[in-house]
């Protein structure tokens, strides 16, 4: 797209309507994420399966990264109603994942948990999008810090370091507030680069969906670590 014939006008058009079909793919993956997961935890019989067998809770976290590397690497060369599929059926397999959570923390915890990651994603996204700054030096930072995370997490496991545990959780809030910001200005400037009712245009709204949605989830579980009060 050349942005070079469009007013100013215009390009806040394209870009306002853009992300607000991101955003409309991430709050409905949000919503089914949800909601799957208070149905799950409603159900005592299937909470014993999903708490019971440590294999098919795995089995289901593989099929859920499997899923999201299979939608990052492949959506070129799938339609758009695949990748929303994809994108669909990953976030309900979160909220099965995600209702085990009920197990650990209070339901009151949870549910005020997710409104403070919901203002604090809101106004970090809203950041990324209105800042005239440009963000993509973050990039290669933010990047080393997510491998810093899950490096010290894996370690964690073996250390069981409660320093640690509580230094990965403030660290972890932190990257996903950059990363939120990060991200927001990215697909921001991708709108500017593809005509968004074309079948590429829908494609990237569903890939920027699945980008801020992975940053809203990883915000939300760092915060329960922090916020969360355990049963």
């Amino acid at each position: 797209m050349n942005t070079h014939q469009l007013s100013a006008q215009e390009v806040e058009s394209i870009q306002a309507s853009f992300i607000n079909k991101v955003y409309g793919w991430m709050c409905l993956a949000l919503t089914i994420t949800g909601f799957v997961a208070l149905r799950a935890q409603s159900s005592e019989m299937l909470m014993n399966i999903l708490a019971g067998n440590q294999l098919l809770f795995f089995m289901i976290v593989i099929a859920e990264l499997g899923l999201v590397v299979w939608l990052s690497r492949s959506i070129d060369h799938m339609t758009s109603n695949k990748a929303v599929a994809l994108f669909l059926l990953y976030s309900a397999l979160n909220g099965l994942t995600f209702s085990i959570l009920f197990l650990v923390y209070t339901s009151a915890s949870i549910a005020s948990t997710f409104f403070i990651t919901a203002g604090t994603f809101g106004a970090t996204s809203a950041y990324g999008y209105f800042t005239q700054k440009d963000l993509s030096s973050w990039g290669n930072i933010l990047f080393m810090g997510l491998i810093g995370i899950i490096i010290a997490s894996v370690v964690n496991m073996f250390l069981a370091s409660e320093a640690l545990y509580w230094m990965i959780s403030y660290a972890g809030v932190l990257l996903f507030v950059g990363l939120t910001a990060y991200d927001t200005q990215k697909i921001k400037k991708l709108s500017l680069q593809i005509k968004k009712d074309s079948e590429e245009g829908r494609k990237g709204a569903i890939m920027g969906a699945l980008t801020l949605y992975l940053d809203f989830i990883n915000m939300f579980i760092f915060m329960l670590r922090i916020f969360g009060n355990r049963r």
